[in-house]
């Protein structure tokens, strides 16, 4: 790839991606991310701090969630907001391929999946902060989040799974299960 195309941070993080697949996280250098992307160390270093940050770095996902909380309707219950949001996601996600690349990559690789946990552990504070906005206290805020979050990943990986399913349609779907799981319906006497 020539040094002056331009896309240079998506050609680091397409280039990271197929070297992590190919020979593993751990054997990757950065030089190497920089070679195949036809850029130098120094350019990978002006975006991303680490070759782990090459898969996590900001790609809007937090900044969204939240403000489709803090938009969400005032009626809304906070789960009802959060899901709502939470189902939204996919306006911003790359796309599904490079997803589930990313996926299998970060699952073989302790460091990634660390990685992976701490940046889900940012998007729940700021999410949780949202809902103390909307008059949520604190600690009702972590649990709903936490029970949100739950949804939300088995829903993804629904999603991810079936190109034809909408995430909304899924997240709506999922949390119906935890619901009968929950609170099952009372059989009726007959």
């Amino acid at each position: 790839m020539p040094r002056w195309e331009s896309d240079a941070q998506g050609r680091l993080k397409r280039a990271a991606l197929e070297l992590f697949e190919t020979q593993g996280f751990e054997r990757t250098s950065v030089a190497q991310i920089a070679r195949t992307a036809g850029l130098t160390e120094r350019s990978f270093y002006r975006y991303f701090p680490d070759k782990r940050e090459v898969l996590f770095a900001d790609d809007g996902l937090q900044a969204h969630l939240v403000a489709q909380v803090e938009a969400a309707d005032p009626g809304l219950t906070p789960i009802e907001a959060l899901l709502a949001a939470l189902g939204t996601a996919d306006e911003i996600f790359r796309p599904r391929e490079f997803l589930l690349r990313r996926v299998r990559v970060i699952a073989a690789s302790p460091a990634l999946a660390e990685r992976d946990l701490i940046k889900l552990a940012d998007i729940a504070d700021a999410l949780a902060r949202a809902l103390e906005h909307r008059g949520v206290e604190p600690g009702k805020a972590r649990f709903i989040i936490d029970v949100a979050i739950a949804i939300s990943r088995r829903a993804t990986s629904r999603w991810l799974a079936d190109p034809e399913a909408t995430l909304s349609d899924l997240v709506a779907q999922t949390a119906a299960e935890l619901r009968e799981v929950v609170a099952p319906p009372t059989p009726t006497v007959g």
